[in-house]
């Protein structure tokens, strides 16, 4: 009971130290990568900004997450860019997006949140290891001094365009020393904060590492350049903020949808595309930030498709683009100490403070720096000890997490959950046929008789095992199937043991159904008509 209450607080006065850290440190980083992902969608940069906000304040408030983040995620980009092209306006854009919420909204009312449970915890694990590996490569060009992609897309492989090794590549031919100490120092402070002396000081525990680091990365950059100013980082190894110089310039950062579109069948279109990516984005993202979450938290699906359809509304309608629960946000949030939805309000707030009043401080953060904070959370989210585990649990829970990782390395963040699940539902099939009926083989009167439990119940799946079993009886035996336990047997089932009675026969086989239950336990009226209704069809085999 007491878990379920935590789950809704938006403030537990017990952490709010926490979930200050939480909010700063993960506004520290998501600026960089919302200004990112806008680039990359072919957006405007500041509306990966307005995604940002809402993301922390108005899905912050509606969602039951206790732990989430949500703003524009890289898994969209190709969604928001082929949208972009294909209506060829940012306005009639922002339509579709505001359209996709209110999808996403009615998604939450069928109640299409419960998508989530059916996919597995190594699985869920797999992609974020996947995502940790690949924020720990991708970090390595900015800690060096190469700032070009900053959008963090998630995958190392792409059949046409910038690949990761091409980033190497022209990282190394680009080292800024500048840059690498800046990295060198913020890794030591991030590694150093995780120490007893600075953990158990009552004053350092107080302050976020990450905010350490940030101040720390200004003010090495802006020493440096007071001694020598071309030494300095400029350009796209600091943050790139827009600057409005006045309030007029300012709100004409944001804008409106087209509603001349409303007729428009591929606005439609374009919605569908975002809400359903979108949607499995947050359901997935949710379903791992709860594995993430310390206190084991489970956070009410349905209610959080609401939330960011209402998110995605509000964003469409003021110029953002598409939003979702973000996994990266949620988890440094989470690493830096947050606990209740206080710290995404933190985060939206602080987004819209910053560039509102301080978009110059901002715009002076070293890229170096921030690569330093994703590169730790990344290590979190894909330590050994995550891999020996899931190897510990046997083949059936480690080979699906593999096959997950590997795959969202190879392709993207969707297939990569695509190719977990088909190794993981192998591993279902193969379990049930393996022991889909519980099999006792004994000695009678020096016959050899063998008897079938059939489950509770009895699917399609189980009968490639029922055939097996079946054919593999020996000559002369005697064989009890057993079906009292049964609540629904399907046809394919029953077809397979009525061919078996027929020809059974011919080998000298003697069959035998037991209908008696063993053990009576009250059911339902609906099932106990079901099984009445299996009883008497394997009474007419008699």
């Amino acid at each position: 009971m007491k878990t379920t209450q935590i789950s809704f607080q938006i403030v537990d006065l017990s952490n709010v130290e926490g979930d200050i850290k939480g909010g700063v440190v993960s506004f520290l980083v998501a600026v960089p990568l919302c200004l990112g992902i806008a680039l990359a969608s072919g957006a405007p940069l500041f509306s990966g900004i307005i995604a940002g906000i809402v993301g922390g304040l108005v899905v912050g408030l509606f969602s039951r997450s206790a732990v989430s983040i949500s703003g524009p995620e890289a898994g969209l980009i190709v969604v928001v860019l082929a949208a972009i092209e294909t209506l060829g306006s940012f306005p009639a854009f922002l339509l579709a997006t505001f359209l996709a919420g209110v999808l996403q909204i009615g998604m939450g009312y069928m109640r299409a949140g419960i998508v989530s449970n059916f996919f597995p915890s190594s699985v869920i694990k797999g992609m974020l290891a996947g995502i940790g590996i690949i924020l720990i490569i991708k970090q390595i060009p900015h800690l060096v001094g190469y700032d070009a992609d900053s959008a963090e897309e998630i995958s190392l492989f792409q059949p046409e365009g910038f690949t990761i090794f091409s980033q190497f590549q022209a990282a190394i031919g680009q080292l800024n020393g500048v840059a690498i100490l800046i990295a060198l120092i913020s890794l030591t402070i991030l590694l150093l904060w995780e120490r007893p002396f600075f953990k158990q000081n009552k004053i350092l525990k107080n302050i976020p590492a990450a905010l350490v680091v940030v101040i720390s990365g200004i003010a090495i950059n802006e020493l440096i350049g007071l001694f020598q100013n071309n030494w300095a980082l400029k350009g796209n190894h600091l943050v790139q903020l827009p600057v409005a110089d006045s309030p007029a310039a300012f709100f004409n950062l944001f804008t409106l949808p087209d509603f001349s579109q409303w007729m428009n069948p591929q606005v439609y279109t374009a919605a569908i595309s975002i809400a359903l990516v979108a949607s499995l984005e947050a359901l997935l993202s949710i379903e791992a930030t709860d594995e993430l979450d310390p206190l084991k938290r489970k956070t009410p699906t349905n209610t959080e498709l609401k939330a960011q359809g209402i998110g995605n509304m509000v964003s469409g309608l003021i110029g953002g683009i598409p939003l979702t629960s973000v996994i990266v946000r949620s988890s440094v949030s989470i690493n830096a100490g947050a606990r209740t939805k206080l710290a995404a309000l933190i985060h939206g707030s602080l987004l819209l403070i910053c560039v509102i009043a301080l978009p110059t401080v901002l715009n002076r953060i070293p890229w170096a720096a921030l690569a330093s904070i994703l590169l730790i959370t990344g290590y979190k989210l894909t330590r050994i000890q995550i891999f020996k585990q899931l190897f510990n649990e046997g083949i059936a829970k480690f080979l699906p997490f593999v096959a997950t990782v590997a795959a969202i390395l190879l392709t993207d963040l969707l297939t990569g959950i695509g190719v977990g699940m088909i190794v993981a539902l192998f591993f279902v099939l193969r379990e049930n046929y393996l022991n889909a009926h519980k099999t006792e083989t004994f000695q009678d009167g020096g016959q050899e008789r063998i008897r079938i439990s059939l489950g509770d119940y009895v699917s399609f799946l189980s009968k490639a095992s029922m055939v097996k079993l079946l054919t593999n009886v020996p000559e002369n035996a005697i064989v009890e199937i057993d079906s009292t336990n049964s609540s629904y047997i399907d046809s394919d089932v029953l077809t397979t043991i009525q061919n078996f009675k027929e020809t059974a026969h011919k080998r000298n086989i003697r069959l035998v159904f037991l209908r008696e239950p063993a053990d009576y336990k009250p059911v339902p009226e609906s099932i106990i008509a079901m099984r009445n209704r299996h009883l008497r069809e394997i009474e007419e085999m008699n």
